[in-house]
């Protein structure tokens, strides 16, 4: 049995890129989406101002680079926009509680918000690590702990531009941040 002709392979439009409208979109819009993700005006200002960026990697490597020239003011900005941990759902009142006085003796101790990048830590141990964390950094002195702050700022800004920018073009909370190539 002969078959006929075969027929060229159909191929779909390439879409664009998040990267590539993150590239492409005018400055305003592109800060506001770093500003979303860094919380610093400075940090995102120097991220926008150095682009194009040929990939991911590169974008990343740029914005973690750039905050450890951060200013005090700068990372007293981005500390202040953070927010809290989220604890898994079904968390007992008693583990709120001893969170929420472990908040406060950290943030009594050094005046911010304690951060931390939890990564990939299972949402069941999340609460551990937290607690952990605190106390254990509650030990500091403050400039040694200015500077970890720093750090896991630096990790918690970088995953939340890369989860804005691969592939999906959303920001945490779902909206639509890059929709085409050009303006989002």
């Amino acid at each position: 049995m002969t078959r006929g002709p075969t027929l060229p392979a159909h191929r779909l439009p390439s879409l664009p890129k998040p990267l590539d409208a993150f590239n492409t979109a005018p400055a305003d819009e592109a800060r506001a989406l770093l500003l979303h993700c860094l919380h610093s005006l400075r940090w995102s200002h120097r991220i926008t101002d150095h682009r194009p960026y040929p990939d991911l990697d590169s974008l990343l490597a740029a914005a973690d680079e750039a905050a450890y020239d951060l200013s005090p003011a700068d990372l007293s900005e981005a500390l202040a926009r953070e927010s809290l941990p989220e604890l898994p759902e079904g968390t007992y009142s008693a583990a709120h509680m001893a969170l929420g006085a472990a908040h406060a003796a950290y943030e009594a101790r050094f005046g911010h918000v304690f951060v931390l990048y939890l990564g990939d830590t299972p949402p069941d141990e999340s609460l551990d690590r937290i607690l952990e964390a605190i106390r254990s950094r509650l030990t500091n002195d403050p400039e040694e702990e200015r500077v970890v702050a720093a750090e896991e700022l630096r990790r918690l800004a970088g995953g939340r531009l890369a989860a804005c920018l691969r592939n999906t073009g959303r920001n945490p909370s779902g909206a639509s941040l890059i929709t085409q190539v050009g303006p989002p």
